[in-house]
C-alpha cells in the first residue's frame, strides 16, 4: 500500500467509524459497518457494506426507508474528507450476521472476498 493509499484508508476508517456510532444509536438491529477497497481503482471500488443482527431487522430498516437517509448520511460523512461515490445503489450494500452465519459458517472475510 501506498503512503497515499494509507492516508485515504486512515480517513475511511475514521469517518466511517464516526457513522458506525451514530447509526448504533439511530437503527435498531445495526451492528457495525466495514469497507473494501481497491487503491488501483478508487474511489470507483470503494464498497461500504453495512451490517444488521437479523434479516427481521434490516427488513424492517429497508421497508420504512432508512437506507435513504443511513446512504445520505455516508454519502455526506465521505464528501466532507473529498470521496465522492459514484454510484451509492452499487457501492452502500446492506446484509446481516443471520446470513453469513448460515451461508457462510460465520465467516465474514470469506464473505466479503465475493464484493471485490
Amino acid at each position: 500500500m501506498r503512503k497515499t493509499d494509507k492516508k485515504i484508508d486512515n480517513q475511511l476508517r475514521t469517518t466511517l467509524t464516526e457513522v458506525c456510532e451514530a447509526a448504533l444509536k439511530e437503527f435498531n438491529g445495526f451492528e457495525w459497518l466495514t469497507h473494501i477497497v481497491n487503491y488501483d481503482d478508487f474511489p470507483r471500488s470503494l464498497r461500504i457494506v453495512c451490517i444488521f443482527d437479523s434479516n427481521e431487522n434490516l427488513h424492517d430498516f429497508m421497508s420504512l426507508s432508512h437506507h435513504h437517509s443511513f446512504n445520505l448520511l455516508i454519502e455526506r460523512s465521505l464528501l466532507a474528507i473529498d470521496i465522492k461515490l459514484k454510484h451509492t445503489h452499487k457501492q452502500i450494500s446492506y446484509d446481516t450476521e443471520e446470513n453469513c452465519e448460515l451461508k457462510n459458517a460465520g465467516n465474514w472475510a470469506q464473505k466479503l472476498s465475493t464484493l471485490t
